[in-house]
C-alpha cells in the first residue's frame, strides 16, 4: 500500500516538475518509512501512509520538490530519533528549515489548572507560531494545511468529541486561512469535511437531497454548456467551457445565512469558461448576456477588482433554459490556476535555485499576514488574539470597493466607517482625523461605507488624536491595532507603573516577591515569548490592559522554576529564613517571637496570611514563599485547597508553640456583625470590646434597607478569646449573625 501511494507520488510530481531527479524524494521515503517502520495510525494502517498522502497533496499543488521531501519527513522530528541536524546532514539546510517549522507548530504544554484556558492558550500559541512561520518561509504552512487536509480525511478514526473539536478548529481556522491564501482546492475540502462532522445530521440530508436531483441538473447544464460552446466558437475564441458542481458547505451557508430551501438555490452547479486572456474574458460576457437575460444586480467584475486573495473572474447569474437560473464564471488560464491553487501556483522552478522565492506578484497575497504579525506583537492576552484572528480571517470573505480623492480603489471589510478608511491610508492620516466626507458631503464617523463610496478625510495637525470610543466603532484590526498603538504611545510611562504594580500585587497573591521572579534569564524569555523588547514594554501592556498581570505571573513562575529548580530547593528557602539560634530553651526569652514550630525545628521567620487570619487554636500548615519566609495559613484556607499540584510540595507542617513557651503576643483579626440596625446597637458592642480590653483596629460600619453591617478588625491573643467575644456579641439583642472574615 504504501509503496502504490508512492508510485502515485513520483507519477505526479513527473508531471510538472522540469527535472527527472527526484532521487531526494526517493531517498527522503526511505528514511521516513524506516523511521515509522513501527508506528501505526489510529485506523490500524501504517503510519507512513500519513507523510506520503500530505506530499502527494503537496504535489497536487505542484510544489517544489524540497517542500515535498519536508512534507515526506514533517512527523520524522517529532515523533522518530532522527534530528533537525541529521535532515540537514542527509538533505540540505532548506529541507530542515521547513521540517523545523512544521515541527514548531507543534503543541505546547501549559501547567494552568483550568483546562479550558490551558486549551484557548494552546491553541492561540500555535496561531502565533504558524504566523511567525509563515512570515519566514510561507511553504511551511502550506505543509501544514496539506497535514491538517489528511487528518480531516480519516478523522472517522477518532472519537466523536474530538472530531468536532477538530472540525471545528478547522472551519474556524485552517480553511480560512487557505482562503486568504488563495487555495480554493484544498479550502473547500475542509469546509465540506468539517460540516460532516460538526453537524453530521445535515451534511448527509443534504448529500442525499443533491444526489436525487443530480441526474436532472447534470442534463441541464450539459444542454447550457453545449450552447455556450457554439457560440463561443462561432465568435472564433478559443475557450474550455464546463460545468461544476458547488461544493456542500457553500450550499449550507447560502440555506442558513439566506434562510432558503434547497429548491430556492439556482446555482448547484455553475458553467466556468477558461479563456485565453482578459479581452476574451468579456468576450464571453457579451456573448453570455446576448444568449441569456442576466438577472441585475447579479453581475461581478473581480478581474478589475481582484478580492483581497488575489481572485480574479467575472461572476453573473443569468437565467436559463425554461426559466432556471444558473451562475457563470469566466476567468483566464492564469486566474484559474490562481484560483485553484493559490500563492502555491506563483512558485518559481528554476534548476539550481534553492532561496524558494516567490514572484513579486504574491507577495501582494502577503500583506495581509505582515499585518496579522504588526497586530498579534500588540496583543499578548491569548483571549484577544483570538477573537482578533477569527474576524480577521473572516470580515474578507466580504468587502466593500471604495475610491480615494484622486480615484485610487482601495478595499475595505464590509462594515468599515470613515476611521477605517483613514487607518488604511496611514497612521498619522487616522490619528490627525477631525472629520469625513462622502461622496462630497459631510459623514459622521459612524456612517457605514457603501460600494463606490468616494472618501475624503479632514485632518488637522492639532488634533487631540484618535478617541477610545472610535475602538467601539472601526471594523478593521489593521485599525483597532493602530489606535491602541497611539494610545500606549501617550500613556507608556503611566502605564508601566501601573503594570508593575499589578505585577506585585498578583506575586504576593501567589506568594512570591516580583524581584524574586524577574531574573534577567527569565525576563529575557517572557520578552521573546511575547514580542516585546523590554520588561518596561510589558509592564506598560499590563498597565494598558492589553496582557493580564496573572498570566504573565504563571509564565514568570514557570520559567523561575525551569532555571532556578536545580539551584535552590524548598529546603534551602526554609534553612536561609531560619533563625540561627534554634534552641526550644531560648523562645520564652524573644519578646517577638512568631510562636510558631514549623516541621519541628523550631522558631523561624513566617508572616500570617491576610486571607485567613490564622489565630492561635487553629489548625495551621506553612507555605514556603520564595523571598519572604514561610507563609501561615489555616489549613481550611480557601487559597491552600485549590492551590496548583506543582505547588503543593512546598506546603510543610506547622503549629502552635505552647503559651508558657512563647512570649505572649496578639494576632490581628477580622469579624463581621450583621444586625438590625437600631439606635445604640454600636454602642452595646463597643462596651463588651472594652469590657475585653481588646484594641480596636478598625471599625466600618454600612447600612442597607433593613439592617446593619459592622467590621471589626481587633488584636487578639487566640482563636478561644475569639470564641468567647463571638458568644457575648451574639447574645447582644438584634445581632443576626456573626463571621470571621477572610479576604
Amino acid at each position: 500500500m504504501p509503496d502504490e501511494i508512492y508510485d502515485k507520488l513520483i507519477k505526479r510530481i513527473r508531471s510538472y516538475h522540469p527535472s527527472d531527479n527526484l532521487t531526494m524524494v526517493q531517498k527522503a521515503y526511505a528514511l521516513a518509512k524506516e523511521a515509522h517502520e513501527s508506528q501505526l495510525r489510529k485506523s490500524g494502517e501504517p503510519y507512513i501512509i500519513h507523510p506520503l498522502e500530505v506530499a502527494y497533496i503537496l504535489a497536487d499543488l505542484e510544489l517544489d520538490i524540497e517542500s515535498i521531501v519536508a512534507g515526506i519527513l514533517h512527523d520524522v522530528v517529532e515523533d522518530t530519533d532522527y534530528t533537525l541536524e541529521d535532515i540537514e546532514n542527509l538533505f540540505n539546510k532548506e529541507v530542515a528549515l521547513l521540517v523545523d517549522g512544521v515541527t514548531k507548530l507543534g503543541q505546547i504544554q501549559y501547567s494552568s489548572q483550568n483546562k479550558q484556558l490551558q486549551k484557548e492558550e494552546i491553541q492561540a500559541e500555535n496561531y502565533r507560531k504558524m504566523f511567525l512561520a509563515m512570515a519566514q518561509d510561507i511553504r511551511v504552512v502550506l505543509i501544514k494545511l496539506a497535514d491538517r487536509l489528511h487528518n480531516m480525511q480519516t478523522l472517522k478514526y477518532m472519537p466523536p468529541q474530538k472530531q468536532k473539536e477538530k472540525a471545528e478548529e478547522t472551519l474556524n481556522i485552517y480553511a480560512p486561512i487557505a482562503h486568504r491564501l488563495g487555495i480554493c482546492k484544498i479550502k473547500a475540502e475542509l469546509e465540506d469535511l468539517s460540516l460532516r462532522y460538526i453537524d453530521p445530521e445535515i451534511y448527509y440530508d443534504l448529500a442525499h437531497k443533491i444526489a436525487k436531483k443530480r441526474i436532472e441538473r447534470i442534463q441541464y447544464i450539459e444542454d447550457i454548456v453545449e450552447q455556450i460552446k457554439a457560440k463561443v466558437k462561432e465568435a472564433g475564441i478559443k475557450a474550455i467551457v464546463e460545468g461544476r458542481p458547488k461544493h456542500f458547505f457553500s450550499i449550507y451557508k447560502k440555506i442558513v445565512n439566506k434562510s432558503k430551501t434547497l429548491d430556492q438555490i439556482y446555482d448547484l452547479f455553475a458553467v466556468r469558461a477558461i479563456v485565453g486572456s482578459v479581452k476574451d474574458c468579456y468576450g464571453v460576457l457579451g456573448i453570455i448576456h446576448e444568449l441569456y437575460t442576466p438577472i441585475p444586480g447579479r453581475f461581478k467584475d473581480y478581474i478589475a477588482m481582484p478580492k483581497p486573495n488575489m481572485y480574479q473572474s467575472l461572476h453573473t447569474t443569468l437565467m436559463g433554459i425554461e426559466g432556471t437560473p444558473f451562475e457563470m464564471q469566466i476567468r483566464t488560464e492564469e486566474m484559474h490556476r490562481t484560483a485553484e491553487y493559490g500563492i502555491a501556483a506563483h512558485w518559481k522552478y528554476k534548476e539550481g535555485k534553492k532561496d524558494g522565492t516567490v514572484q513579486d506578484k504574491s507577495e501582494e497575497k502577503l500583506t495581509w499576514l505582515r499585518e496579522i504579525l504588526e497586530w498579534q506583537r500588540d496583543m499578548s492576552d491569548n483571549q484577544e488574539f483570538m477573537n482578533a484572528l477569527k474576524v480577521d480571517l473572516d470580515i474578507y470573505t466580504d468587502q466593500v470597493y471604495v475610491f480615494t480623492p484622486k480615484g485610487e480603489l482601495l478595499t475595505l471589510p464590509k462594515g468599515s466607517t470613515p476611521i477605517d478608511f483613514a487607518y488604511n491610508i496611514h497612521s498619522d492620516v487616522g490619528n490627525k482625523m477631525i472629520g469625513a466626507k462622502v461622496n462630497g458631503k459631510i459623514v459622521t464617523f459612524e456612517y457605514i461605507i457603501k460600494n463606490g463610496d468616494r472618501i475624503e478625510i479632514l485632518t488637522a495637525q492639532n488634533s487631540r488624536g484618535p478617541s477610545r470610543d472610535w475602538l467601539n466603532i472601526v471594523k478593521s484590526t489593521q485599525a483597532k491595532t493602530k489606535i491602541n498603538q497611539w494610545f500606549r504611545k501617550q500613556f507608556k510611562e503611566e502605564d508601566s507603573v501601573k503594570g508593575k504594580e499589578l505585577l506585585e500585587i498578583a506575586a504576593k497573591q501567589r506568594g512570591y516577591n516580583l524581584s524574586y521572579l524577574t531574573d534577567s534569564v527569565v525576563v529575557d524569555t517572557i520578552c521573546k515569548r511575547y514580542g516585546m523588547k523590554t520588561w518596561d514594554a510589558i509592564c506598560a501592556a499590563i498597565g494598558y490592559g492589553t496582557m493580564k498581570e496573572r498570566q504573565i505571573i504563571q509564565k514568570l513562575i514557570d520559567e523561575t522554576l525551569k532555571v532556578k529548580k536545580d539551584l535552590i530547593t524548598p529546603e534551602q528557602i526554609l534553612q536561609a529564613h531560619h533563625t540561627e539560634d534554634t534552641d526550644t530553651q531560648n523562645y520564652k526569652n524573644r519578646k517577638h517571637s512568631s510562636g510558631i514550630v514549623v516541621k519541628g525545628v523550631g522558631d523561624i521567620a513566617v508572616r500570617f496570611s491576610k486571607c485567613c487570619g490564622p489565630l492561635p487554636g487553629d489548625d495551621i500548615v506553612g507555605y514556603i514563599t520564595r523571598g519572604r519566609g514561610v507563609s501561615i495559613h489555616r489549613k481550611d484556607c480557601v487559597n491552600i485547597h485549590h492551590m496548583p499540584p506543582e505547588e503543593r510540595d512546598r506546603l510543610i507542617d506547622a503549629e502552635w508553640l505552647q503559651e508558657k513557651e512563647v512570649a505572649k503576643r496578639t494576632y490581628v483579626t477580622e469579624i463581621q456583625i450583621t444586625c438590625v440596625d437600631r439606635l445604640g446597637i454600636i454602642v452595646d458592642i463597643s462596651k463588651i470590646l472594652t469590657d475585653m480590653k481588646l484594641p480596636v483596629k478598625s471599625f466600618n460600619a454600612k447600612t442597607t434597607k433593613n439592617s446593619a453591617v459592622f467590621n471589626v478588625k481587633i488584636e487578639i491573643v487566640d482563636v478561644y478569646q475569639l470564641e468567647e467575644l463571638t458568644r457575648k456579641i451574639g447574645q447582644v439583642r438584634d445581632v443576626i449573625d456573626i463571621m470571621r472574615v477572610s479576604s
